[in-house]
């Protein structure tokens, strides 16, 4: 039986462990759980009504969201990525001066020659012609180029945008691991995170190509590892992502697999009703839940029950054609020559029910037993017939 998700973030906020790595595909409720258990362990009151310390810092769509683009639609020219007055931006931008640390990681993370500028305060004109004071680090322009060369107040792309924003967040964390690593209090520069004990990060490579993935990935496993953590005592990690390579690299660059820590790995699912289950998964993402894996399991499942509908076939298209693409195989359909029967029927119904055909008169029907049959026989065939499937067997 399932679980909500507040009992789920109830069961993160119980554990002892410094690190709690979640895989869930999109749609689970990741960011739902972050919110969730942000509230649920760092209030903004306590039960007297004040203001309750800060015991969690949190990294998911929200965060973001603090982050939006003036396109200066009018003179489209004065391109400028505003910020939202938030407590976080301005303990890292305005007291503690990191605009240049977290430029150095954006160029760092994206491998450019963009050059972000946090604004100074100046003074400008309403619409009432009112002079309005706007605050330093308020907004960030960019620009590229030297010289005469120079292209300024340029939009940066949609993966460039998260990298910026990531580098703040990340220049933060940074800041805070460094102070709260000086184990007596009095020491400290600064005491507003004397009381923090969780990061909640949720899913920040969504829109990262590969490569800066990794390099995101790697710099905060070591971040991770530099952060003092003896005897259950000191900040505890939260990762929630929906990227199986992003999982792979902290799995592996956190030692997630070795000795008992490898029950700090998990696989968020929902369930029927509503419900959810946060099942341990031992080994990387390969092994426990790739998306190979996870269609495989929805035909096994569909063909056990006999609940065969029109979407399995394209399904079962899709693992042939990333079945045939890992072995080298120049068209998915090579792979039907080990199967018993009509190799071109084979590939003809599975084309009939994937294509993308809207004419009514041409609709493929709901497929008969024979064809739900197929099913089956074509996903044995894989398995049975390809050494790949057959070394994640020996892995299971």
């Amino acid at each position: 039986m399932g679980k909500s998700l507040n009992e789920i973030a109830q069961d993160l906020k119980a554990s002892t462990k410094k690190v709690q790595l979640i895989y869930a595909f999109n749609g689970t409720g990741k960011t739902r759980l972050s919110r969730l258990f942000k509230h649920l362990v760092s209030p903004k009151v306590d039960e007297d009504g004040e203001q309750a310390p800060l015991k969690a810092l949190y990294y998911n769509a929200f965060t973001e969201d603090l982050f939006y683009w003036d396109n200066d639609l009018d003179g489209d020219e004065d391109r400028k990525l505003k910020i939202q007055p938030n407590a976080f931006t301005k303990w890292v931008l305005e007291e503690q001066g990191q605009d240049q640390n977290i430029i150095g990681h954006f160029q760092r993370l994206t491998n450019s020659t963009v050059m972000p500028e946090f604004n100074a305060e100046y003074t400008t004109k309403d619409q009432d012609d009112l002079d309005v004071v706007v605050n330093a680090f308020s907004e960030v322009s960019f620009s590229q180029g030297s010289g005469e060369h120079t292209f300024t107040n340029i939009k940066i792309s949609k993966g460039e945008e998260s990298n910026l924003i990531w580098s703040v967040f990340y220049s933060l964390l940074e800041q805070v691991i460094e102070e709260l690593n000086i184990p007596d209090p009095d020491e400290r520069s600064i005491n507003d995170f004397d009381y923090l004990k969780y990061v909640f990060i949720d899913d920040p490579v969504s829109s990262l190509d590969e490569n800066h993935l990794i390099q995101l990935a790697v710099d905060l496993a070591e971040l991770i590892k530099s952060s003092d953590y003896t005897g259950g005592r000191g900040l505890k990690f939260i990762i929630t992502t929906h990227n199986p390579l992003f999982y792979n690299v902290l799995h592996n660059a956190l030692n997630l697999n070795k000795g008992s820590k490898k029950d700090g790995c998990y696989l968020l699912e929902r369930l029927e009703g509503g419900t959810f289950d946060l099942n341990v998964r031992f080994g990387d993402s390969n092994k426990s839940f790739s998306y190979h894996l996870y269609l495989k399991r929805i035909l096994e499942h569909a063909t056990e029950h006999n609940q065969v509908e029109r979407y399995h076939f394209m399904l079962l298209r899709n693992l042939y054609e990333k079945t045939a693409s890992f072995l080298g195989y120049p068209e998915w359909g090579d792979l039907l020559e080990s199967a018993p029967g009509d190799k071109q029927g084979y590939l003809n119904r599975i084309i009939q029910f994937t294509s993308h055909s809207t004419i009514s008169n041409e609709a493929i029907a709901e497929p008969n037993p024979q064809e739900k049959q197929m099913v089956k026989l074509l996903l044995d065939n894989l398995v049975e017939n390809y050494s790949y499937w057959q070394q994640e067997a020996q892995n299971d």
